[in-house]
């Protein structure tokens, strides 16, 4: 998992569960507060009904009172019609419907009953204080209290079912800003550490297009301070790798070119003493001969791998891949090898490097000529293909089998001992000259099914990034 994604999924995560836990605690305290508001509320209106029947019981009787507090207090029949529940306001302006979850009683100082809106008739179990009553299958909160002056009991009674969905309306009300901003969050969060690794992205861009023959430590002026340090080591790796790789560069081209010399005077030597007994000494020859040629392919991936000299220029493919067979007309005279040349490129303008080129094709019609049999052919194909051009070398000679090719591509890597006198570098070095300029080489069989091995490669028309660097 990418430390981004591991951050959004922490970061995320503990503030969807904090937020969770501060609206549920946040939604319990809103609740609870609203219950105690509707407790307060439900004593007031008992004791505004006190002061009601206080004031009543002063100038009118029983009936009287009964009768005004009926008037006063209990919704009138038929401005509610039960159909009409999600209506809030009751029709003709008479009231509004939570009215009908609202009740009161009261009682004389005898304990009959002078108004009962909540039709409990329990006027033998009164007690002062809050309490609950059920009602035709309804909760109802009850405040209850007796009028010292007076002597009336009066009780205030609030359906539990709208005292819950009105506290939980709120409460929610509180608590639903939370839950609607924490996908805004989460977003912010995302954009947020995007930004955040922006200069880890602006240093790793240099890394991942570094090769190895231009190696070149990171700008640590825009690293972050967290990994300041980080940088500074991968710069000191960077510096050890380069003067490795020189080191090695270096090693390679002084062996070989020290080897040049006593390689010639030996072969000058045997050359002398050959005269003499050419039976004895021509396979020493051959082999010093297979020497001189390791020395100078190695001499020639030196010269790749360090990217000496290498100026791209705009130069004709064609007349490249001419010359190049031009080149190895006489290895395949040896061989009495026919090389046919298919050009449906024409006038091929390819941003290369022509000696190389030249080499790679060299390299590879070398090999062709060495492992296919006497009197047979070598076709080229040059085609143009996208951006860039196609060019394919077929043999007749034994081929590689498909689960030998990526092997048979590395360096000093020769499949059959028995065939050829070469190093096993050729194929290495023309798929290295290839990558320098931004193409391909891959190994197939003949298109015809015959036995023998096609070298494909593709080049881009233009130059590359990566040889331009070198």
């Amino acid at each position: 998992m990418s430390l981004t994604r591991k951050l959004i999924l922490l970061i995320t995560s503990t503030v969807f569960f904090i937020t969770l836990i501060a609206a549920g605690w946040g939604f319990y305290v809103s609740d609870h507060q609203l219950e105690e508001l509707f407790d307060a509320e439900l004593a007031q209106s008992t004791r505004i009904v006190q002061g009601l029947v206080e004031h009543l019981s002063s100038t009118q009787s029983m009936e009287q009172i009964s009768h005004t507090l009926e008037k006063t207090l209990q919704l009138p029949d038929g401005v509610y019609q039960g159909d009409e529940e999600e209506n809030e306001i009751l029709p003709g302006g008479a009231g509004h419907k939570y009215e009908r979850k609202l009740a009161f009683e009261v009682w004389s100082p005898d304990r009959e009953p002078i108004l009962d809106t909540l039709r409990a008739n329990d006027s033998q179990g009164l007690e002062r204080g809050f309490g609950w009553q059920e009602v035709a299958g309804y909760q109802w909160r009850t405040f209850t209290l007796e009028d010292p002056a007076t002597g009336f009991w009066i009780r205030t009674a609030q359906r539990e079912d709208v005292r819950d969905e009105l506290s939980q309306e709120i409460a929610l009300g509180n608590v639903l800003p939370f839950l609607i901003v924490l996908p805004v969050l989460a977003l912010a969060v995302l954009v947020s550490i995007q930004v955040g690794f922006q200069p880890l992205r602006k240093l790793e861009k240099p890394v991942r297009n570094m090769a190895p023959e231009n190696i070149h430590p990171l700008d640590d002026r825009q690293a972050p301070k967290e990994v300041a340090g980080l940088v500074q080591a991968v710069n000191g790796l960077l510096r050890r790798l380069n003067q490795a790789l020189e080191r090695e560069r270096r090693f390679s081209a002084d062996a070989a070119h020290e080897l040049r010399t006593p390689l010639t005077a030996l072969r000058l030597n045997l050359e002398k003493v050959y005269e003499n007994d050419p039976e004895q000494y021509g396979d020493l020859i051959q082999s010093v001969d297979r020497m001189v040629h390791l020395v100078e392919q190695m001499l020639l991936l030196n010269r790749v791998d360090s990217g000496a000299d290498f100026t791209p220029e705009y130069h004709n493919l064609s007349a490249i891949v001419e010359q190049s067979i031009a080149d190895v007309a006489p290895l395949a005279l040896k061989k009495d090898i026919d090389p046919v040349l298919q050009d449906d490129a024409g006038q091929a303008l390819v941003s290369c490097h022509s000696a190389l080129i030249n080499t790679l094709m060299r390299s590879l019609l070398a090999n062709a000529i060495q492992y296919s049999p006497e009197h047979t052919s070598i076709e080229t194909h040059l085609t143009p293909s996208g951006e860039g051009y196609h060019i394919t070398v077929c043999d007749q000679g034994p081929g590689i089998p498909a689960e030998a090719r990526e092997r048979a591509l590395s360096r000093f890597v020769r499949l059959d001992q028995r065939l050829g006198g070469g190093a096993g570098l050729g194929l290495a070095i023309a798929r290295r000259i290839a990558e320098l300029h931004g193409g391909q080489l891959t190994l197939g069989d003949r298109p015809d099914g015959n036995s023998g091995l096609c070298v494909s490669i593709w080049l881009p028309a233009r130059a590359t990034s990566r040889l331009k660097k070198v």
